[in-house]
């Protein structure tokens, strides 16, 4: 389940409408992420992610530096409940060609799964199923 994966993981970090491209390529930077969250008044309004940045700077040049998060933001967001599988979440986000996934249970927002999280969390299964079969065979 994705909601296990969010454990010990950062706070969300989000913006607002308003927000500055230029400010929401800072707190990208600066906290290693790909992506933030646009919320308001506690719901998820949109998602700004370095992708929508790179469009945002090749249609419309540096001047997107000054726009704000609701003029490149990507709406509706898709969500995915904590119980999805990580194998339902990586099919959901090759289907929908995005790499960022919020993780949300009854309106509450729990985080944001990166498929580099999904990826990370497939291998450590695979490693630990590989390594109960040796332990079996073993014995």
């Amino acid at each position: 389940m994705i909601g296990a994966i969010l454990t010990g993981k950062k706070p969300i970090i989000s913006v607002a409408r308003a927000t500055r491209i230029s400010a929401i390529a800072a707190l990208l930077y600066q906290n290693r992420i790909g992506a933030v969250l646009v919320i308001e008044a506690g719901e998820i309004v949109g998602l700004v992610s370095e992708r929508d940045i790179c469009a945002g700077l090749h249609t419309h040049g540096g001047a997107i530096l000054e726009a704000s998060a609701a003029d490149i933001m990507s709406t509706p967001v898709v969500t995915a409940p904590s119980t999805a599988s990580v194998a339902e979440a990586m099919e959901t986000m090759t289907d929908r060609r995005f790499r960022h996934l919020p993780v949300v249970d009854n309106g509450r927002i729990l985080g944001l799964v990166s498929i580099g999280d999904l990826v990370k969390a497939r291998i450590e299964a695979a490693e630990s199923e590989a390594q109960a079969m040796k332990a079996y065979i073993a014995s």
